[in-house]
Order: C-alpha cells, then structure tokens, then sequence
C-alpha cells in the first residue's frame, strides 16, 4: 500500500490513473475520518457521510485538478491540507443537505407556538456596567443597531464596540450569578 508521503503530485495533478488510484487508497482513511468527524452533529445517514468524502475527491480532480494543483508542501504538510479541505468540503455538503425552510410569513401563527408576552427589561445595578458600557448595550439592545452603525454613531473602532460589549456581559454574568439561588 503506498503512503501519502509517496505520492507523486506532479504525476497526480497531471492526471495519471494510476498516481490517482494510489493516491484514493492512501488518502480514503485520513478523508474519511475527517469527514465523519465534521458532520458528526448534522445527524446525517451513512451512505450521505460516504457522499460527502467522495465529494472530496471530486473537488480535488475537477478542473483539471484546480484545487489539488494548489497545494504547497511549503505551508502544510499534505495530510494537514487534505484535512482542512475534507472539513470544508464537508461542512460545505451538510450545508447543501440541510432541509428546506418555509418562509416565516408562510407558517401559521398557531404552528408557531409565540406567546404574545412582554418580556421584563433586565434592571441593571446603578454603577454596575461604565458608562460607555451601558451605552452601547443600549444601542445594541434596545435600538436594535448593529455593530458598525453603533461603532459610527460612538466615532469608535467596531472592535472596541465588541470589545466592550463582551466586558459589559462578562460583568453582567458575574453579578447574577451571584444574585441566583
């Protein structure tokens, strides 16, 4: 049996049959765990799993070898590659597999199961959060603005934005995890 190491990529994105065949043999158990690895949490059947690794190798030889032609032993060696490309490949079928939804418009109301109840706004202890905190809670929350236009608004970077709104939630964690029973 010919290891991966051995393969020779010339003659493989070339297209030579038997480069090929030894390359399937040696590469089906790494593709193949990898893949069963990746769609683990999609609850998919067998026989998908096996479709999904085998659109590996289909992504690899399409085009003329487009995507193994781009392979670079200077980066990665070429299990750590055929791995981040057997992830892809089958986080990327899972995402073809998915069910098809209905528009929310299409749904009745009563299959919904909504409650119409207003929610009580969480009071938060004077001088718990700072001020810029409690700011962009507020422009995130309340006026339902996304980071950018709160980053524009308050003339700061959008990652100081989300810098400060994950330290605000951080110290609201904290104080009611104290307050709970």
């Amino acid at each position: 049996m010919t290891e991966l190491s051995q393969i020779d990529l010339q003659s493989l994105a070339a297209g030579h049959k038997r480069t090929w065949d030894a390359f399937v043999v040696a590469a089906s158990p790494l593709i193949n765990a990898v893949v069963r690895r990746s769609l683990a949490n999609y609850r998919l059947s067998e026989d998908d799993v096996m479709d999904a690794a085998q659109d590996v190798f289909v992504r690899l030889c399409t085009n003329g070898f487009r995507l193994l032609k781009t392979y670079d032993p200077a980066r990665a060696g070429l299990s750590t590659w055929l791995a981040v490309v057997s992830r892809s490949a089958a986080v990327d079928f899972a995402r073809r597999r998915r069910q098809a939804t209905s528009p929310i418009d299409d749904v009745p109301e009563s299959a919904l199961a909504v409650e119409d109840r207003h929610v009580e706004k969480l009071k938060i202890p004077e001088g718990l959060l700072t001020e810029r905190q409690a700011l962009i809670l507020k422009c995130l929350y309340d006026e339902e603005r996304d980071v950018a236009e709160v980053a524009q608004l308050l003339k700061i970077d959008a990652q100081t934005v989300r810098s400060t709104h994950h330290k605000a939630l951080l110290r609201l964690r904290e104080h009611f995890k104290e307050e709970a029973p």
